[in-house]
């Protein structure tokens, strides 16, 4: 016998994948991320068709503003959302102080609150007659003109509004981030002279600089998405841009021209992110994980750090909440009762929809990809996962574009043929805004099952194979028990962000088909903001119970504990 080399004694050897064909569920994933790519490829077609004098008003007029409004905002907030996210994150996971316990979960809970609704409370609350300018005239004895206060309706104020509720996106890449870190490296640059926010600042940050981007590049992605928070304050932006163009002028033209424009900006956002790592590598050199060390915080030092962390969380969650729930509770909306339950109903249909479908095309994807790796389909998941990097907008112009075009074609189709009507089946249905929802948020539940999935080991599937299960038998008998918690939690996610999305439900629902998300922003832009309170408070409270799942899952991610 030929003995084997030594630097394969004791190694497993790996099977060669390369020329391995694409099995069925391969070209059942090529195809589910084709179509999903229809509403990208529908906006990018219509560059070069003309429009109808639109496009040249939009260039003369307010194009210079939306550039520099989008420019600014996203200039803001990514420059905020990192302070707040990666300082908090540190704090929570390497100090122990009062109250980090509870800071560690609760700081997540700013992402439950959509943007707009976190406008329309603040509104309420800083504006003439609100309690805030009431209170100072009357304890300064000030006129009613005779003060300066900021106007939170403002380019300033949207982009207050969105860094708080867009940092727990760094915060929590940043928290899984320092979680993951050796404890070496640290103790390292101690016994070097270095400080702990030394460590911090020349250690632990550099080491976590690619989840700090991912997470901005999360955030400003989203900024750029935005459409309730900047349409209500007044801020001329793309994505209102693209709503006017569609709805107000009616020209689909000019609206996928300036839906272009705003995927330059997400692709160049996305390239800023990726070159900001450049060619640097980040992975650690030990293997060895501790216990983290936990620098104990007294006197002025743990009030600055408690102060630190309960401000972005009482501005961004807990202010807002209990504004929201006083105004409900004193003047809420006036069509509660069937009208509003019924609302609730449309919202709850869309999101559990939506989840169901998102959970089980992820599902289908990344199973296939580990029944048969290969080339074609892991582009297929990859193209799949760009549309959470889409604007709502834009998605639903490119979804309603092609699919008008659709029932057109068969409504003329069955004229012809039967003389029957088949009215407006996809674009007057519930069935293209469910579409627009999964190619906005497939992404969020195909990463988490293709992670789940990663955790499962090989020799699961080869001892259910060598038992006779098949590999459909082999997915719900043995993944899908271990896979359960994750699969909860996409769905869960995926439940969420239907119930906050605005734009495209806006711009896509069906006639008489409001949501929750639709009330709050009617009743929002007719200044009917105390009525807006009851729908708002609803979405704020959907969110809760998930996110505390998700922060509570990081928590116990690391392998060599926290405390």
């Amino acid at each position: 016998m030929v003995p084997l080399p030594p630097e394969t004694v004791g190694q497993p050897r790996r099977p060669a994948r390369r020329g391995i064909r694409p099995g069925a569920l391969t070209w059942v994933a090529v195809g589910i991320a084709a179509f999903f790519a229809i509403p990208v490829l529908s906006v990018l077609a219509n560059l070069a068709l003309p429009s109808a004098g639109t496009w040249q008003h939009l260039v003369a007029t307010v194009l210079p503003q939306y550039i520099l409004n989008t420019c600014l905002l996203a200039l803001g907030v990514g420059l905020g959302v990192p302070v707040i996210g990666a300082g908090c994150a540190w704090l929570v996971t390497m100090c122990r102080f009062p109250g980090r316990n509870l800071f560690e979960w609760a700081l997540i809970l700013p992402l439950a609150v959509p943007a707009y609704v976190m406008a329309y409370t603040y509104t309420d609350f800083l504006q003439f007659a609100g309690p805030v300018q009431s209170l100072l005239r009357e304890a300064a004895g000030w006129a009613p003109r005779g003060y300066w206060f900021p106007e939170i309706r403002s380019l300033g104020g949207a982009i207050a509004m969105l860094i708080l509720v867009l940092y727990p996106y760094v915060y929590l890449l940043s928290r899984a981030a320092f979680l993951e870190q050796s404890v070496c490296a640290l103790e390292v640059s101690r016994t070097l002279g270095c400080s702990p926010w030394g460590s911090f600042f020349r250690v632990a940050l550099p080491l976590a600089r690619p989840a700090i981007a991912a997470g901005t590049a999360l955030a400003l992605m989203e900024t750029l998405a935005d459409y309730g928070t900047v349409s209500f304050f007044g801020v001329q932006t793309f994505t209102t841009g693209i709503v006017r163009a569609w709805i107000s002028f009616g020209d689909r033209v000019a609206a996928a021209q300036l839906a272009s424009i705003l995927l330059g900006f997400v692709l160049v956002v996305l390239v800023l992110e990726r070159w900001n790592r450049g060619r640097a590598r980040y992975h650690h050199t030990s293997s060895r994980y501790q216990r983290l060390p936990g620098y104990r915080l007294s006197g002025l030092k743990a009030g600055l750090a408690v102060t630190a962390c309960l401000l972005p969380l009482t501005l961004g969650f807990l202010l807002p909440a209990l504004i929201l729930l006083k105004m409900s509770l004193e003047a809420g909306d006036a069509q509660f009762g069937a009208r509003f339950f019924q609302l609730a109903l449309n919202s709850f249909t869309l999101a559990s929809i939506s989840a169901l479908l998102a959970v089980l095309l992820a599902v289908v994807m990344a199973y296939g990809q580990r029944l048969n790796p290969n080339r074609w389909g892991a582009l297929a998941n990859r193209m799949a996962s760009m549309g959470y990097a889409v604007p709502g907008t834009v998605i639903a112009v490119g979804v309603l574009i092609p699919f008008a075009r659709l029932d057109n074609a068969m409504d003329a189709w069955l004229r012809a043929h039967f003389g029957i009507s088949s009215g407006l089946i996809l674009t007057g249905s519930i069935a293209a805004l469910v579409f627009a929802y999964l190619v906005r948020f497939l992404a969020v539940s195909l990463n988490t099952v293709e992670a789940s999935l990663a955790k499962v080991r090989p020799t699961m599937d080869d001892a259910a194979r060598s038992l006779g299960v098949g590999p459909g038998g082999t997915l719900f008998q043995v993944h899908a028990p271990l896979m359960w918690g994750s699969l909860l939690t996409a769905a869960l996610v995926v439940f969420v962000d239907v119930m906050k999305e605005l734009p495209a439900t806006l711009v896509m629902r069906p006639f008489n088909f409001d949501t929750l998300a639709v009330q709050a922003y009617n009743l929002a832009s007719d200044e009917r903001l105390t009525e807006a309170s009851t729908a708002s408070l609803a979405i704020v409270a959907v969110g809760i119970l998930p996110l505390i799942l998700l922060s509570r899952a990081i928590a116990r991610s690391r392998p060599g504990g926290v405390r």
